[in-house]
């Protein structure tokens, strides 16, 4: 089928939709008994609870919340997420923002502030390494929990932690689905196709079940690379799957083994540079973070008389590449790339006992130890038109530089939590973890030389091959506590309220350029020798409840958090070196608020929103001038941003159908602190703010038995909006935009 012949379908397809679902839609006001909105529950506390009862400001959404709304991967989670920022600048290279607690959106060489669990897997690890986006299908839940989670989730948590937590296999009977997505992106003539699928095998009944999901997706992109001539350059194409067995011989002992693997290939970047036009980027290679990853788990339960024994052992092995092109780093005039290729394996293990709730005390208690070992390999190249028509030789190939490193990274740490509950409403929560973290490096011999001193001052001839011998280090390791202390009050079953003091914390980071002087400017800064921790306090009240019985719910939160000895990253001006260091202390203030209400049969509508001022408070000058940062500098996240959404549910003949839409508003926010590293009081020329804009969806689909179909347009506006500036000078193109208009339909089928 044509394009246009697959677009003019489409249209048809919601023209002939739309009497009929009207139709209906009029017909169901003559029920008039209302509905609630559903309860959820979520395992944030390590134990099954409602989210009701959470004392932690979380947003949750079920497998069918994801599909209806479309919700297929990071994007979209952020999008429905109060007081959560998506920056993102390509798949596979993304890191959320919560509660304003970032100084820019890319954090390169730094712990990131919200980790990112794939069950009991933390993908994230540092700013600008590559990240999976995992495909988002069959999955059992996923969950944001908002302000510092370092009791139970860590040292990346510093300000949150989003959990994907994929679905079990159901021991009771047979059970399998499909589920087929093509969309049409009208600017740039662009096809989306996603495909998905699963079975449920009961192998023996009530005992042992095997469940397996396959995914394909193949995007074509939105954005024109000029320097490559690839149009739509930024397409993706995506596979994988998994397979869980389930092992429950009896009441007590359950035993489950996963093995999963996706191969996930961005093409290129999507970041764009507006001066070239709309949607047009410039490198003269794609820029590829690309990520190939293995999980096995194996995780046993036990239910003691009292009390749940968890042991979840973790092995993953990914791989990937880092290809960029850098010649922005010089305005474009050396040729200038990057080439990394990378291993990382990483172990979890963590073993916690968790108490029933139904006595005077609550508990959690375990152990977590992690170890990663990332095998690095890079070279850093030229182009070999330019290097004759520059009449620089001496080099094998293309490459002026190489160099490569084995880091090894553990943590190793003890937590607990313990709830008394002092009357059958009021409640005191205590929490704490203990880590010690340290690590190892190990740095392959390479070589450098003197391409750039050529290259800028028109030297011609060869380049001398300079060694750099191998050495060995051991990072600054760290013992460090955090700590929560938490008060909850429930009036009634359908009210929560609680007052939460807690902590967070990232390790120290070593700068793996330390001492070094620029050989572009030497009278420009000397790399420091790295940064220390940062600390965190996050001081928070909060509210949950249920009203109408059940059609009116509402969670509020506000917070004030005090950021000290901040971790930020930098680029030396002269040669765009990054590193790391710490600056004074930045506090966040805000207020969160999630609410449905359900008005008549069938109507749920919904508003959730953010008001958020995060800025620095304290700062010397030596600080200021090493960071950019200035006193009173905001932090990179929006001071409003909120989503107002509504479904109309009704009978459709013998089957039901739906019509939704999502309005999302989302304010501007800088890209990183205002002035030049190393040059006081001179404003960068990479210093920038993302667009205000509002982002709206629709939906509206049918079910029949066991057929459910639905049409869907995203950005329905078709706004370019700027939602992340790149804070480096090292690429050409360093905005990034949503998503064209996209209208599609999506097909499933439940066997």
């Amino acid at each position: 089928m044509s394009r246009f012949a697959y677009t003019a379908s489409l249209i048809a397809l919601t023209a002939a939709a739309t009497p009929a679902l009207a139709q209906t839609g009029a017909a169901s006001h003559e029920n008039t008994s209302v509905s609630t909105v559903e309860e959820v529950v979520v395992t944030a506390t390590r134990r099954s609870e409602r989210l009701q009862d959470v004392p932690l400001s979380i947003t949750a959404f079920s497998q069918a919340e994801l599909t209806k709304k479309g919700v297929v991967g990071f994007e979209g989670v952020a999008r429905e997420t109060p007081g959560v920022v998506l920056n993102q600048a390509s798949n596979n290279n993304a890191r959320f923002t919560v509660r304003g607690i970032s100084t820019n959106g890319w954090g390169a060489g730094l712990q990131t502030t919200t980790t990112i669990y794939l069950d009991e897997l933390p993908l994230s690890t540092i700013g600008n390494t590559v990240t999976l986006d995992p495909a988002m299908y069959d999955v059992e839940r996923v969950e944001f929990l908002r302000g510092p989670q370092g009791t139970l989730f860590g040292s990346g948590s510093l300000s949150g932690a989003l959990r994907v937590l994929t679905k079990s296999p159901d021991l009771s009977g047979y059970a399998a689905s499909v589920q087929a997505d093509l969309g049409y992106t009208p600017d740039g003539d662009g096809v989306r196709q996603r495909y998905n699928g699963m079975v449920n095998l009961p192998l023996v009944k009530d005992q042992l079940a095997l469940r397996m999901v396959g995914f394909y997706r193949n995007e074509d992109g939105y954005i024109d690379n000029l320097g490559t001539g690839v149009k739509n350059a930024n397409k993706l194409e995506d596979w994988g799957g998994r397979a869980v067995l389930l092992w429950e011989p009896n009441d007590r002992l359950s035993v489950k083994l996963l093995a999963s693997y996706e191969d996930s290939d961005p093409k290129d970047a999507a970041m764009t540079t507006p001066s070239l036009g709309d949607r047009k980027r410039y490198s003269t290679i794609p820029d590829q973070y690309t990520t190939k990853t293995q999980v096995y788990n194996g995780t046993l339960e036990y239910q003691f008389d009292g009390a749940r024994l968890t042991s979840s052992s973790t092995y993953s092995i990914g791989k990937g590449l880092f290809n960029v092109d850098l010649a922005g780093t010089f305005n474009l005039a050396v040729p200038f790339y990057l080439f990394d290729s990378f291993t990382a394996k990483t172990f979890v293990q963590e073993t916690r006992l968790v108490s029933d709730n139904d006595g005077k005390f609550s508990w959690v208690a375990g152990g977590f130890y992690l170890h990663r070992d990332t095998d690095l390999n890079g070279e850093d190249r030229s182009s070999a038109a330019y290097l004759a028509s520059h009449h620089i030789t001496g080099l094998p190939g293309t490459t002026f530089a190489k160099f490569g490193s084995d880091t090894r990274t553990y943590e190793l740490a003890g937590f607990g939590e313990l709830t008394y509950h002092l009357t059958d409403k009021l409640s005191a929560t205590g929490g704490l973890r203990y880590g010690k973290y340290g690590g190892e490096v190990d740095v392959y011999p390479g070589f450098n030389t003197a391409y750039f001193t050529y290259a800028l001052f028109g030297i011609s001839g060869p380049l001398a091959i300079v060694p750099t011998a191998a050495s060995s280090a051991k990072y600054p390791s760290a013992k460090k506590a955090s700590w929560k202390a938490s008060l909850t009050y429930k009036p009634s079953r359908d009210l929560t309220t609680y007052a939460t003091i807690s902590t967070g914390y990232r390790t120290p980071v070593y700068n793996s350029r330390a001492g070094s002087v620029s050989t572009v400017d030497p009278t420009d800064l000397v790399i420091p020798t790295g940064a220390g921790s940062d600390n965190l306090v996050n001081y928070e009240i909060g509210a949950k409840g249920r009203w109408l019985d059940g059609r009116l719910t509402a969670n509020l939160a506000a917070y004030y958090i005090d950021w000290k000895n901040i971790q930020v990253q930098a680029n030396r001006q002269s040669d765009s070196v990054q590193f790391a260091t710490n600056v004074g202390r930045a506090a966040s203030r805000g207020i969160e608020a999630e609410t449905t209400f359900s008005p008549a049969n069938g109507w749920v509508f919904g508003l959730n929103g953010a008001l958020n001022k995060a800025n620095v408070t304290e700062l010397s000058q030596q600080e200021a001038t090493i960071s950019g940062a200035v006193d009173g500098a905001r932090l990179a996240s929006p001071r409003l941003q909120g989503t107002f959404f509504g479904t109309y549910s009704y009978a459709v003949g013998q089957g039901s159908g739906f019509t939704s839409f999502q309005v999302q508003q989302v304010g501007s926010f800088p890209n990183g602190f205002p002035n030049t590293p190393g040059k006081a009081g001179v404003q960068s020329p990479l210093y920038d703010h993302t667009d205000s804009y509002t982002y709206v969806n629709l939906q509206t689909g049918v079910q029949f038995g066991k057929v459910n179909a639905m049409l869907y347009a995203e950005n329905v506006g078709n706004s370019r909006a700027v939602t992340y500036i790149h804070p480096e000078a090292f690429v050409y193109s360093r905005y990034s935009i949503v998503r064209p208009r996209t209208i599609g339909v999506r097909i499933g089928y439940d066997f």
